[in-house]
């Protein structure tokens, strides 16, 4: 078997990925709310709106404070002249080889929160679907596009 691929993606990352565990939070917060709202408004059991709050709480545990620091150390790439190698996951650690041959596509997406942290994702796309490298660095980002485009005969109007 291989050794797990050396490179690591920025540390930034675990910021991101505990804004949109909060982000998520909120989302179940509210849903909570209006689990309390309508209870109120039919007399129902108060054990249904604890129980969402109580769920809420965990969801907020675990995507904010578990589940980020998992993905960073398990998040490796690496880029070889004839694939692409990725590792990731939180439960199960899933490892991916792109060939490179194969990739038809790749470019580089921010969503709000990885443009407030100066990070980026590299995504490749091949006939059997998308892969992606979360949260780099602008700089390391628009490089490692730029090298798998290069090693994949790319051309810049397929970008």
């Amino acid at each position: 078997m291989r050794p797990e691929p050396k490179e690591k993606i920025d540390a930034r990352a675990y910021r991101v990925w505990q804004l949109n565990g909060w982000t998520t939070g909120v989302i179940f917060a509210s849903i909570t709310l209006t689990l309390f709202i309508v209870g109120n408004l039919f007399d129902w059991p108060q054990f249904i709106w604890i129980i969402g709050a109580v769920v809420t709480l965990l969801i907020v545990v675990f995507f904010v404070f578990v589940i980020p620091g998992i993905r960073m150390k398990r998040w490796r790439y690496e880029v070889f002249e004839e694939e692409v190698d990725i590792q990731h996951g939180v439960l199960v650690t899933k490892r991916t080889l792109i060939p490179m041959v194969k990739v038809q596509q790749v470019d580089t997406e921010q969503g709000p929160y990885l443009k407030k942290y100066g990070l980026a994702t590299v995504a490749l796309s091949t006939a059997a679907g998308r892969h992606e490298i979360p949260a780099l660095s602008q700089e390391v980002a628009a490089q490692l596009r730029d090298q798998i485009a290069k090693l994949a005969r790319v051309t810049e109007n397929d970008i």
